[in-house]
């Protein structure tokens, strides 16, 4: 081989290297992410089948099975393209899904049924169109390992390989595991442990709002034409539908549409919680039809607490039947008051159904899943007086070095063994 010909099949081998880390990282990044708000993934695919009209076709659960393979199987090919575990297989794998993808969110950018893909959940939110060419490149990427399988370094011997395939595999069930039934281990959503929801709802001084610009198409003798609220025309057009765009970019506020209303009086009570300096329980239900009823004992007893110790308790729900709260009432025996809001809101603000959200002052002091509610325990006094009146929050670069701990450093410490064991085999035969 000619020294050309070597430098040609050293970049050849760089290349597709890259090629393989650049995917390995994005796979096991977006993986990461579905398992960690494997409830996320679950609205997402909803929204899916409420734009392609197959809500009414498929099975209840299979949002969530989906969301949590999903999850597992973007993980697992991450680590094997991370590794260069099965190479030409793991090439196969990551090609067929990019061209698979590919055409796909290519379809979502030209019909956008859905606003984003949810790729990387709440993480990182991309456009349609900027989901495509992102795929656009990991096909180029993929198709190029395919061709190259061969050059790809691998890590792992091949008799280790199974381990590694193993431990990523009950790695990210655990992790979908947890976060099912706890909360988020990362909550990349504006309700976040620690977040003033006054704040998240305003526009920082120096910024403008965005501009929208609403057009009504409106019909007349069978001809139909679009106006503007400029050329708005007289009565005689029948009014047939209308759009809105945005007609200037501008800063739009992390939370925009939160609004609670009572149930009893139609009351907008939302400047009324927030302005509260003292602390307020807020249950929050999405659908009490369907809502987990197993910790209701539990959940009777923190309201019992809040009307001791003066605190206000409300359940939050988007179900303003009476039939859904007359029967949750004949389930439960709650005695609580009811606020009303919408059903996506509720959804973003806390992945669980009944879920408890405390606040004080506007500002969230804490968030916990149907099934890790505070007991008697720990609500052993006053909230100004006990641990649990406080932000009680692990900080990023802590939960950062757990993931890493327990993820990272044992696969670390496999590589390390795999490799120190060939080497002294080596050695061994060579002597």
């Amino acid at each position: 081989m000619t020294l050309e010909n070597k430098a040609l099949h050293r970049a050849n081998v760089v290349w597709t290297n890259f090629c393989r880390f650049a995917l390995g990282i994005v796979f096991i990044f977006s993986g990461f992410v579905k398992a960690d708000d494997p409830y996320g993934t679950v609205y997402k695919i909803e929204d899916y089948f409420s734009a392609f009209g197959w809500t009414d076709y498929v099975p209840s659960l299979a949002p969530l099975f989906l969301s949590c393979l999903m999850a597992v199987l973007e993980f697992t090919l991450g680590v094997y393209l991370f590794f260069g575990i099965r190479k030409k297989l793991t090439s196969i794998a990551t090609a067929l899904v990019m061209l698979l993808m590919t055409p796909f969110t290519l379809y979502l950018a030209l019909a956008n049924p859905v606003s984003d893909c949810g790729c990387f959940g709440d993480a990182i939110v991309l456009t349609n169109w900027e989901t495509f060419w992102k795929n656009v490149l990991l096909l180029f990427f993929a198709l190029w390992l395919y061709f190259n399988n061969s050059l790809i370094l691998r890590f792992i011997s091949k008799k280790s390989q199974w381990l590694i395939s193993l431990y990523s595999i009950l790695y990210s069930v655990s992790v979908v595991a947890y976060c099912i039934i706890y909360l988020p281990i990362f909550d990349f959503r504006p309700y976040y442990v620690g977040a003033n929801i006054r704040q998240q709802m305003e526009i920082p001084e120096g910024e403008e709002p965005p501009v929208y610009e609403t057009t009504f198409i409106l019909e007349k003798d069978g001809v139909r034409k679009e106006f503007t609220l400029d050329n708005y025309p007289d009565s005689t057009w029948t009014f047939i539908d209308s759009k809105t765009s945005v007609k200037q970019e501008g800063y739009v506020p992390p939370i925009i549409d939160f609004a609670l209303r009572s149930l009893d009086t139609d009351e907008d009570v939302t400047q009324q919680i927030l302005d509260d300096e003292g602390y307020t329980f807020l249950l929050i239900a999405p659908y009490l039809n369907i809502a987990d009823d197993s910790s209701i004992d539990l959940i009777n007893e923190i309201y019992d607490y809040s009307v001791e110790n003066g605190y206000p308790f409300y359940c939050v729900t988007s179900s303003s039947s009476d039939a859904d709260i007359e029967q949750w009432k004949d389930r439960t025996g709650a005695e609580y008051p009811y606020l009303v809001a919408d059903d996506v809101m509720l959804k973003t603000m806390i992945r669980s159904n009944p879920g408890l959200m405390l606040l004080k002052g506007g500002t969230i002091i804490n968030k916990w899943s149907n099934q890790n509610l505070p007991d008697e325990y720990v609500l052993n006094g006053r909230l100004e007086n006990i641990p649990l009146g406080e932000i009680q929050t692990m900080q990023l670069n802590q939960r950062i070095l757990g993931v890493f701990l327990w993820f990272f450093v044992p696969l670390l410490l496999f590589t390390m063994t795999d490799n120190l064991y060939r080497w002294i085999r080596r050695r061994r035969m060579r002597a």
